[in-house]
């Protein structure tokens, strides 16, 4: 799960600071795998290498609207539904974030890590680190 402090300016001219939350649970990110063809990793590889903004952006969108959510005061769950989520995409908060991840491969990269599973996040961090080692030849 990633707690996300967000700093951004309402629609009445506060400024504001608040902490946001995002996670993609194991059942989630299988779903999300497997409804897409070639595997949602894939995709994401073939976009990326190809550079096509349009699909970055849905894409981009489309997890940020599954992993948000609020956590219940006993923490036993995190609460998502499309209407938490509607509702967080009409604030300049989501604005601000898009605009960072969407501008900023790092901080893309570390949400993603942030919203999966830790030891998720731990297996594609080795499989990365595995990818850039030299061969030798």
């Amino acid at each position: 799960m990633l707690k996300k402090r967000i700093k951004y300016i309402d629609y009445n001219g506060n400024s504001r600071e608040e902490d946001f939350y995002f996670n993609l649970s194991k059942a989630e990110i299988m779903e999300m795998e497997m409804s897409t063809t070639g595997g949602l990793t894939e995709m994401i590889t073939r976009i990326v290498e190809t550079q096509d903004a349009p699909s970055i952006i849905k894409v981009f969108k489309e997890i940020i609207m599954k992993a948000y959510g609020e956590k219940s005061p006993d923490g036993k769950r995190f609460i998502k539904s499309q209407e938490l989520s509607e509702s967080f995409a009409q604030t300049e908060a989501y604005s601000e974030l898009f605009m960072e991840l969407a501008s900023d491969s790092d901080a893309a990269s570390k949400f993603v890590n942030g919203i999966i599973p830790a030891d998720m996040a731990r297996e594609v961090e080795k499989q990365q680190q595995q990818a850039s080692l030299p061969t030798a030849g």
